[in-house]
């Protein structure tokens, strides 16, 4: 079942993305040969407007194939033969699908069961918070000049930046007030503290105009999270073995469907709709990357053509993405292989 789970969430990111492709490919009138979703040998299939719209059997990605996409073609209809600007649209519309996607299920999400402001629940007396007299019930709203909407924002700063000697300034809403504080964490063993507790992922229901406001944050936060991420594995903060792919995911929504099937339906498709979130932020960012054979890579290439105002050698760029395309490939298998050995090691 949680396999059944994981491969309709994964199923429903990839067709956004593909379809994103695809209606941009159509509205510039470039000739899609194949809609796929999954890879390897074609499990049904059928054509409808000149395209292939076919299921593959193996439920590991999807494509949207293009006449003359790496290759040159006469075609007037051809990915290739189409203005830069066309071009940039299609490649664009893969990611720019999965951050609406994530919007519409953050919509859905805060509508049904709020957003998750930092509210302070505790205040250790004779600590830095309490001395400067921040309250119990006070919202954090800021850290350090960076706005904080959601509990897991502030989590997430206080684990990319952690406290240190420095004074740390706090953005603080108290009712209809708005406050500033500056904190001095004290050391406490190896630790710098604040003596402070705040809600982690506690909601509260909101109106309908902020519901809209918190999902465009919610999305924002989601995309500044990977690229946050992305740093801390570059800085070597984020050791290989953290990290998790496909297998470790479906492990994550399995968990996810275990500790929250008590509480009936609706709660766990509302757990899944926030994996679904992060993982459709994710795909986005990801795709964005400027590495060959991703939609940010053909991006760059895009983009170059603009500045030198004359198109590059199709079958260059073309050799150029099909060896990115094998790194990938490579890069996949072995996250594969690390999420297996994180099974094996329990």
């Amino acid at each position: 079942m949680n396999i059944l789970i994981a491969i309709l969430v994964f199923g429903l990111l990839i067709f956004i993305h593909e379809f994103g492709h695809f209606l941009a490919a159509k509205a510039g009138g470039v000739k899609v040969i194949e809609f796929a979703l999954g890879m390897g040998p074609r499990l049904a299939s059928f054509e409808k407007g000149g395209t292939q719209f076919s299921l593959r059997l193996l439920p590991i990605g999807g494509f949207c194939s293009m006449l003359g996409e790496d290759e040159v073609n006469d075609d007037p209809d051809a990915f290739n033969n189409k203005s830069v600007w066309t071009r940039l649209m299609v490649v664009a519309a893969g990611p720019v699908f999965n951050f609406l996607l994530a919007f519409l299920l953050s919509l859905i999400l805060i509508g049904a069961v709020g957003y998750d402001p930092a509210v302070v629940t505790a205040v250790e007396p004779g600590m830095p918070m309490a001395e400067a007299g921040i309250r119990d019930g006070d919202i954090i709203t800021s850290l350090n000049g960076h706005a904080v909407t959601f509990s897991r924002e502030l989590s997430s700063d206080l684990m990319v930046d952690p406290l240190t000697e420095k004074p740390v300034q706090l953005g603080i809403r108290r009712g209809e007030e708005k406050l500033q504080f500056t904190v001095t964490p004290v050391k406490d063993g190896d630790v710098y503290r604040l003596g402070f507790s705040y809600y982690l992922n506690q909601r509260v229901k909101t109106g309908f105009g902020r519901t809209i406001l918190y999902s465009f944050k919610e999305v924002g936060f989601q995309i500044e999270n990977v690229i946050r991420s992305i740093g801390l594995i570059v800085r070597g903060r984020v050791s290989a073995g953290e990290i998790s792919g496909p297998v470790g995911i479906v492990g994550i929504i399995g968990e996810t469907v275990e500790e929250t099937s008590k509480e009936g339906f609706l709660t766990v498709l509302l757990n899944i709709m926030n994996i679904a979130i992060l993982l459709s932020a994710n795909l986005g960012v990801m795709n964005l990357l400027p590495i060959p054979a991703l939609d940010g890579g053909r991006l760059l290439f895009l983009i170059i053509e603009l500045v030198r105002r004359k198109p590059l050698d199709k079958e260059k760029e073309g050799l150029v993405h099909t060896i990115g395309f094998i790194i990938l490939l490579i890069l996949m298998a072995l996250v594969f292989f690390n999420d297996i050995l994180k099974l094996f090691r329990g």
